[in-house]
């Protein structure tokens, strides 16, 4: 099976069972929005749960950078890491019209390429906020996986 292309155009990195080695997707909820990301590290599977949560209503396809920004994030385990990635994301959007073009983690310490949010495209319900029931962080015997729902 033929590995797909990631965004810089190099074959994606697979599992031994053909699994991408790292990913993201939504999957369907009743009134709300659930994430799942997956990949080797857990500061890649956040990074991916950020991705979802960021694709699932904007295209950055032709977005452009406008500023770095660094934060500390809550760090007491996994699952506040993630919870506190994507409310800080969600409150940068709101208070600050800016989404991350990248990010990395460090630790409880992020830094995301941001871009301005009032020049990108609405495809869907933008999310409101994180719900702290269903929020799971995992490690897998291939890496780590996550899932969270969004209140949009």
């Amino acid at each position: 099976m033929a590995s797909s292309p990631d965004r810089t155009g190099q074959p994606a990195p697979r599992n031994p069972d053909g699994t991408p080695a790292a990913g993201h997707r939504t999957l369907p909820h009743t009134a709300d929005m659930r994430i799942e990301a997956w990949a080797p590290t857990l500061q890649e599977c956040l990074t991916e749960a950020a991705r979802a949560m960021v694709e699932s209503f904007t295209d950055l396809s032709h977005a452009k950078p406008t500023a770095v920004r660094e934060f500390p994030l809550e760090n007491n385990d996994p699952e506040n890491l993630l919870l506190s990635l994507l409310e800080e994301l969600i409150y940068r959007m709101d208070a600050h019209a800016e989404l991350p073009l990248s990010i990395t983690l460090h630790g409880s310490q992020a830094r995301c390429t941001m871009t301005d949010t009032t020049r990108l495209p609405t495809l869907g319900a933008v999310p409101k906020a994180v719900s702290r029931a269903d929020l799971h962080v995992t490690k897998t015997p291939n890496g780590w996986h996550c899932t969270a729902t969004v209140d949009v």
